[in-house]
């Protein structure tokens, strides 16, 4: 439950799109591919203050809710996305610290067999289909959908991602969970831009080939 000058074409303008919902898989990953340690800790990415007041302000969205405050941003509004989809894992560290709805600012979907009802009424837990769930959030109204892991979920819904956008973070891992999860098969994505930030995190935008 996240810098030099910018390359490529500029950003598409902040509008709402009506029947074109997209899933996009907004991750910090290693050089080597890793988006946590073996044990799942994701906390050795160093920080770059330059992309936090980026994504405070082109991401608020994706920063929790009760981080929010903090950064100035409370009240930011959604940019990108206005729902947001994880899996078990990906919840548990905001289950831990007691904080049940961790994107209270987003619809919230949950992918879990095991946790049962759900803790919080603005989580949906979804146990059943996955791709005909994100596939019946597409179809409707609003901004884009926010898959914010982890690499199992992510392997899962592989053919419905539309977009990657990837922070890089200049570290090696050598082993961890991977960026995704899934048996072998090539999907093309084009690069739309990529932008260096202070600390040598290169943050990417891809759109899949279709």
């Amino acid at each position: 439950m996240v810098r030099g000058e910018a390359s490529g074409p500029p950003m598409p303008p902040r509008t709402k799109r009506f029947g074109l919902r997209k899933l996009a898989y907004y991750i910090a990953v290693s050089i080597d591919g890793f988006i946590a340690a073996p044990d799942g800790r994701a906390d050795d990415y160093p920080i770059s203050e330059e992309f936090t007041a980026y994504a405070a302000k082109e991401y608020p969205e994706t920063i929790p809710a009760h981080i929010r405050p903090v950064l100035g941003i409370a009240d930011a509004r959604n940019v990108h996305f206005d729902t947001v989809i994880m899996g078990r894992k990906t919840y548990d560290p905001a289950l831990e610290a007691d904080i049940t709805s961790p994107y209270a600012h987003m619809r919230q979907y949950v992918v879990s067999r095991s946790l049962g009802q759900s803790p919080d009424p603005a989580v949906e837990i979804v146990t059943g289909d996955v791709v005909a769930t994100v596939r019946a959030l597409k179809a409707e109204d609003g901004l884009g959908i926010y898959l914010a892991g982890g690499a199992d979920l992510a392997g899962q819904l592989r053919d419905e991602i539309d977009e990657l956008h990837v922070k890089t973070y200049p570290i090696l891992l050598g082993s961890g969970i991977p960026m995704i999860s899934a048996e072998f098969g090539v999907t093309g994505f084009e690069l739309v831009d990529s932008r260096v930030f202070d600390n040598g995190l290169i943050f990417s935008r891809y759109t899949r080939k279709r």
